[in-house]
């Protein structure tokens, strides 16, 4: 049969849009399938609201604290519906950009309804057969329910339905110290409520350990129990955690939040001749499946080159140029993951691109650790909010390949280190920067510019200035 379109991408997120909204735009003829709601998860209830929510904690917080700053302000009383709205109303103004009638006027075909395959060349929505020459698997993922007893019997919140509870939770416990678990407690407990986190291993497992304290740190001043090291053994009505350790910890609320799951299992992979595991669709480096070359994987639900899926929007983003390189333009193009900025968006945020000090030392790696505080940045005193620090990994030689940011903001800061890791920049390079005073990025201008100290104030160095000096 004769391909109906030129690509048929299926599952509208973020990744299934970056790639439909430039190849329609190119002119080809695309399909658009979205099941649920076009915006997918990072849209819906994910980045957006989350960051919305996060908003009205810090206005919360700002009020609280202002004291400091000679202005005196009553407790703020908070409004759940009003900020409900809030995080309602921040969708809403997003969503024009991901809706249907928006990729329509591209000139994409948008289709609601669920796409599987019921061949290597065809796929069925809706009771419609549709053939096109490649196919974008960008379906997403979900949040992941951990098989611990009693879990079952007890009404729990995930991402997906934690922005629709009709009042505030009184005690929020949730389970999981990653990006969600802590971004939701940071902000509920600005908010007022009580809350609990519950981890395993430790917080910001993936983060570097001494950034990581200091952000456990902050967490606790601002009222947020963390409670690591030891894992939930079973859950009870009410809801109540039992713990490893024999304890016992009761709520209004629970929250699950321990990771992602990819959205497979509606597919029909198997008769698309499509490979995945549980990990997500298997692809080489440039995204093309493994077992059918007619499809391509983005986002949440890739599985590329065993490297494991990474749940960021922002690598959807890529993912989408990657594919749209190789499939359309047929440039050879693989992913890099070298320069990945990650950032949990708590009081201070974490940034980390590229290598941890963890990592260097496990690869074998020589380097050289930079640090400066932020206790001794000029901007981050005058706003009396001094926690926090930059720290850089640097080769010997002075190349950066790491670098980690607890601060204020830090998710902005770290974009230059993600550039300097890309182009293989050499720490003099940032050192050298003029940056504006008194900004937080000056934190990291000095950083870079500690791998300089030990020589510039050397005894060599020193006995040249006096040599220089008497030189008329």
């Amino acid at each position: 049969m004769v391909a109906e379109f030129d690509l048929a991408v299926i599952g509208a997120g973020a990744a299934g849009l970056s790639v439909a909204a430039v190849t329609a735009r190119l002119g080809l003829n695309v399909l658009l399938v979205e099941r649920e709601r076009m915006g997918g998860d990072c849209l819906n209830s994910g980045c957006v609201p989350s960051k919305a929510l996060l908003a009205a904690a810090e206005a919360a917080s700002q009020a609280r604290t202002a004291a400091r700053f000679g202005v005196r302000l009553a407790a703020p009383e908070i409004d759940w519906q009003a900020v409900s709205a809030h995080v309602a109303g921040a969708i809403e103004a997003i969503r024009p950009n991901d809706s249907a009638p928006r990729f329509r006027a591209l000139g994409a075909t948008v289709l609601e309804g669920e796409a599987r395959f019921v061949s290597p060349d065809a796929i069925m929505v809706d009771g419609r057969r549709i053939i096109a020459r490649r196919y974008v698997i960008a379906a997403g993922s979900r949040a992941a329910v951990p098989p611990i007893p009693g879990l079952e019997t007890v009404p729990y919140l995930t991402n997906a339905s934690l922005f629709g509870i009709p009042g505030p939770p009184g005690h929020l416990l949730i389970l999981g110290g990653g990006p969600i678990g802590l971004e939701m407690g940071a902000a509920h407990a600005a908010l007022g409520w009580k809350v609990s986190v519950v981890e395993a291993e430790r917080i910001a497992g993936r983060e570097d350990p001494e950034l990581a304290g200091g952000l456990r740190m902050a967490l606790g001043a601002q009222g947020v129990r963390l409670i690591e090291g030891v894992a939930v053994t079973a859950v009870e009505p009410g809801p109540s955690l039992l713990l490893g350790d024999g304890s016992r910890i009761a709520g209004t609320h629970l929250l699950i939040a321990v990771g992602r799951q990819p959205n497979l299992e509606s597919l029909g992979l198997e008769a698309g001749g499509v490979r995945a595991s549980p990990r997500g669709i298997a692809t080489d480096s440039g995204l093309r499946s493994l077992s059918n070359r007619r499809v391509f994987a983005v986002g949440d639900i890739a599985d590329p080159a065993g490297l494991g899926p990474r749940y960021f929007t922002h690598i959807g983003s890529y993912h989408a140029g990657v594919v749209i390189r190789r499939a359309v333009f047929r440039l050879p193009a693989r992913l890099d993951y070298t320069a990945l900025p990650r950032v949990l968006y708590t009081e201070p945020e974490l940034a980390q691109v590229g290598l941890t000090e963890a990592e260097a030392r496990a690869t074998g790696h020589d380097f050289r650790l930079l640090r400066w505080p932020l206790a001794e940045n000029d901007r981050a005193i005058a706003e009396a909010a001094p926690a926090g620090l930059v720290k850089l990994v640097a080769t010997r030689r002075g190349r950066l390949i790491g670098a980690g940011i607890l601060s204020r903001a830090a998710g902005d800061m770290i974009s230059v280190f993600t550039l300097a890791i890309t182009r293989r920049l050499k720490v003099s390079t940032l050192a050298a920067m003029i940056v504006p005073y008194p900004t937080r990025s000056e934190a990291g201008k000095r950083a870079a510019g500690q791998f300089f100290v030990p020589y510039l104030f050397s005894g060599r160095t020193r006995r040249l200035v006096r040599l220089l000096a008497r030189i008329p």
